[in-house]
């Protein structure tokens, strides 16, 4: 059995998923009572979508000391959101004025993430990353997907790697919120990328045919799928609103409409695809379906909606700890039973 944790988008939100990530990192550590166990030691392949994207990147990063292990805890992945939401998500007035009236095409500063993202990341680079993984985003030059990889940035060197810190920046570019990221590979190629929930908000789908592709032979029973959403907004757009306001003024309803549909139709494909092999239970979903208690959009990240957002968290936590009880149970055994524990070597062509 291959084990993929797929992580969606959806900016602030990012702290469900997150906290789902430390609730599990806990449980593995008290199950297996080693305070130096790691979350990312059960999984053999990792995915992610903007804020996902940035959550699995943190998790990933290498330690400076020892490059094969990692540099921050689950926790300290979650703190990205606690301790520099605010900041990401701060518009001056002016900014917000000029977006109301469509003269500006994004209502935040990129450069403020860019530092946040800098301070975590240095010049360590996608190639460096610990684990087998894909980050998703979209070239609107050459209108196609782009999945970052970091098993051809190995393979393939300065052509496919980037600093991870712009791999972070491209997908988590969402239209209307941040410009466009304009990112070179390390061999300098240029690459004009937005959001990857563009088209993979859940990006479990992508990780489980990348994995597939790079197995051949294997089945899709031969996987097991666990996919953290941030919740799926269902907030209703009136018609007549739509018609009178400035294209620019609806982007961000786009965005969420748009971001809500790509994720719906993710998780459905995916539950035919395991149900079509008698294997329901290998694709497991965890997401709030109810968020009625917060402000939902991507970009609410005042210190009170924070608060809120947290204790929704912890309610998911608290609502699936049966669940979650058995994943960590499910990937204790895993790794005892195999015999061979690289996560290289199924991706090796």
């Amino acid at each position: 059995m291959k084990r993929i944790l797929s992580i969606d988008g959806g900016g602030i939100r990012g702290i469900i998923p997150g906290m789902i990530l430390v609730a599990l990192e806990d449980k593995i550590q008290r199950a297996t009572q080693n305070p130096n166990a790691h979350l990312t030691d059960y999984f053999d392949f990792f995915a992610g979508t903007s804020t996902g994207g940035i959550l699995l990147s943190i998790l990933l990063c290498p330690s400076d000391d020892e490059p094969t292990k990692q540099k921050y805890s689950a926790k300290q992945a979650l703190d990205i959101y606690l301790n520099h939401g605010v900041e990401i998500f701060a518009a001056k007035p002016w900014r917000r004025f000029l977006s109301k009236f469509g003269l500006l095409s994004e209502l935040y500063d990129a450069t403020i993430l860019e530092k946040v993202l800098y301070g975590y990341f240095g010049d360590k680079k996608l190639s460096e990353l610990i684990r087998p993984c894909i980050i998703t985003a979209y070239d609107i030059e050459l209108r196609k997907n782009h999945l970052f990889r970091q098993q051809k940035a190995i393979s393939h060197g300065d052509s496919r790697d980037f600093f991870i810190r712009d791999v972070c920046r491209a997908t988590s570019a969402a239209p209307t919120y941040f410009s466009v990221a304009e990112i070179f590979s390390l061999a300098k190629t240029r690459y004009p990328l937005v959001d990857g929930g563009v088209f993979a908000h859940n990006p479990s789908l992508s990780a489980l045919l990348e994995v597939i592709k790079n197995y051949n032979t294997y089945k899709i029973d031969d996987f097991w799928v666990l996919s953290l959403g941030t919740g799926l907004s269902k907030i209703s757009y009136n018609y007549e609103d739509f018609k009178k306001k400035r294209a620019i003024s609806i982007g961000p309803a786009l965005v969420d409409i748009m971001s809500s549909s790509s994720a719906e139709s993710t998780d459905y494909f995916m539950k035919q695809l395991f149900h079509s092999v008698k294997k329901s239970g290998n694709y497991i979903r965890i997401e709030p379906n109810n968020l009625s208690s917060i402000d939902p959009a991507m970009d609410a990240a005042t210190p009170h909606n924070i608060q809120k957002i947290i204790s929704l968290a912890d309610k998911l936590v608290s609502e699936n700890e049966n669940l979650l009880d058995q994943v960590v149970a499910a990937l204790i055994q895993d790794k005892k039973n195999k015999k061979e524990d690289s996560v290289w070597n199924f991706l090796k062509r």
